[in-house]
């Protein structure tokens, strides 16, 4: 472990961990979801839930192995750079951290939309994006979640608990109670799949399914930080990923039949207008005051409790992207007292707070985020995979079974549901990402970087992705132009994955050992190329 990581204070336990992993996936997605994934899927809805269940279990199960072996802050954007050098980490890193401070933001104005039920004059129209005074207190809401986090780990933990444990009582009474007024019609009158196997996929990427999700890496940020990490973060990891899929099938299947049958006389596509806040609306509806009032109650903690849960994890992964070489270097400073990477805890503050511009609703970001959120999660099977070829002799108490197989699969899953997310989405994404690796690139070679050559050649999988995923989304039927069937765009991206996928694992850079710092690094690489195996570490 580097120096610096060393004075991140061990004080996290199971349930600390358990709690952050809820606590982050019970944000705001279940709570405006239901909605939009009926209008898109129609009851089919529910199979995008336990679609999306799947795919992220699959990467669980590889998070599980790196977050056992390599147990580091900030370590979802540290295991790429340990597997391919500092330009993919650079690139993971800049993608981890656009999703992860915009969601900060998204929970802080979920939080404000949804409490505008009660003060209108926080949302300007029905699309809920924000007024001034709305703004006002979405900026309150982040400096309380920067106040949180300043004073170290446990005070955020604490804080965490309790309310993760709030935030999982209201799902569930909200279940028994809607499921008390179920009709079985709901699902069959209209059919149970209005919009095909089409509105199940689109409704993963862009109604908010993956975006519900994807709180694991909190708990791998973390996790410089847990008690006994071989342990405990297998078992945060699996347990939250279970316990959420199953409440959230329950909260979908609730919601569709309780929808009285007159709100369905113009079809599900309606449904996302007529039910803007679905919960709320739903239980007023029904003549459950009490229900609505306690899940506007929810509806600002839930979303506050996650964005406070990202504010942490923001930093941290701030802190690995700098100690892993990239522009912002002074950021790998940690308060040795509180053990809070500060630098990295203000940028992520004012990063929170420029998501937030200009005054967007929860629906404007969430294709953008999610879509980010995934990519940020799709380089672990590589990664893993890479890893296991380059740096076999790396102790790993959790080894997943099968990887050759599951790998593979979970990076095409995940490369599907990028997909799935418009080529307004794709295209903007990642062509960012390759202009900004492009300057990346050139500002090392500026700097004479010893690296960058061999870095680069352990990189080009990522282009041959980015590239391929560009052109099968522009000629594909998600937001493209349509010059491919659906059947032939799902292959396409299956191959691309594919193809991308084994050359990644062959072109890892060598080796890895815990922790590796770029200076080790470079010296390893310069001993292996004089046919000279250093002590403690693999030759190439």
């Amino acid at each position: 472990m580097d120096k610096h990581s060393k004075n991140f204070k061990k004080s996290l336990s199971l349930l600390d961990l358990m709690m952050i992993g809820l606590g982050s996936i019970f944000g705001s997605g279940w709570l405006l979801a239901a909605s939009h994934i009926s209008s898109i899927a129609g009851p089919a809805g529910i199979f995008s839930w336990v679609i999306g269940g799947f795919a992220v279990l699959l990467l669980g199960f590889i998070f599980c192995e790196l977050g056992a072996a390599l147990p580091h802050a900030g370590g979802v954007v540290s295991y790429p750079a340990y597997s391919h050098g500092s330009v993919v980490g650079f690139l993971t890193g800049l993608i981890t951290i656009i999703a992860y401070s915009s969601l900060i933001s998204i929970e802080a104005i979920a939080a404000r939309q949804y409490g505008a039920a009660w003060f209108p004059s926080l949302s300007a129209n029905t699309a809920g994006d924000a007024t001034f005074i709305g703004w006002m207190v979405q900026l309150i809401l982040l400096a309380g979640m920067f106040y949180l986090n300043i004073g170290g780990i446990k005070t955020f933990a604490k804080f965490n608990n309790v309310i993760s444990f709030f935030k999982f009582v209201v799902p569930t009474l909200i279940i028994i109670c809607l499921l008390y007024y179920s009709q079985k019609a709901n699902f069959t009158q209209l059919g149970f799949a209005p919009f095909g196997s089409k509105g199940v996929e689109a409704a993963i990427s862009t109604g908010g399914v993956i975006f519900a999700y994807l709180g694991l890496t909190p708990i791998i940020a973390a996790a410089a930080e847990v008690k006994n990490p071989q342990r405990n973060i297998p078992y945060a990891l699996m347990g939250c990923i279970l316990l959420s899929t199953i409440i959230y099938v329950l909260l979908q299947a609730s919601f569709v039949g309780s929808i009285p049958s007159q709100y369905l006389s113009k079809g599900w596509i309606n449904i996302s207008s007529s039910f803007g806040l679905p919960f709320h609306d739903i239980a007023l509806i029904l003549g459950m005051g009490w229900l609505a009032k306690l899940v506007v109650v929810d509806a600002i903690i839930s979303p506050s409790g996650t964005g406070n849960i990202y504010m942490n994890t923001t930093s941290r992964v701030i802190f690995a992207w700098a100690k892993d070489g990239s522009f912002f270097q002074k950021f790998e400073y940690v308060n040795e007292k509180t053990g809070v990477p500060t630098p990295a805890l203000w940028l992520t503050f004012g990063l929170s707070i420029f998501w937030t511009l200009p005054f967007p609703s929860w629906k404007a970001l969430i294709s953008v985020v999610s879509s980010a959120l995934m990519l940020s999660y799709a380089l672990a099977p590589i990664s893993a995979s890479s890893l296991r070829k380059t740096s076999d002799h790396i102790n790993r108490p959790f080894k997943l079974r099968g990887m050759s197989i599951l790998s593979p699969i979970a990076f095409i899953i995940a490369s599907l549901i990028v997909y799935w997310s418009t080529w307004q989405t794709v295209s903007w994404l990642l062509g960012s990402q390759i202009i900004l690796g492009s300057v990346f690139i050139l500002f090392k070679i500026i700097k004479k970087d010893k690296m960058i050559y061999a870095n680069l050649k352990s990189s080009i999988w990522l282009l041959v992705y980015y590239l391929g995923m560009i052109i099968v989304s522009a000629l594909g039927d998600f937001g493209g132009w349509g010059v491919i069937s659906h059947i032939e765009g799902l292959c396409a991206v299956s191959i691309v994955a594919l193809i991308s996928y084994f050359i990644g694992i062959y072109t890892g850079i060598c080796p890895v050992v815990n922790a590796i710092t770029q200076d080790e690094q470079e010296e390893h690489l310069s001993l292996a190329n004089e046919n000279i195996n250093p002590v403690n570490l693999t030759s190439c």
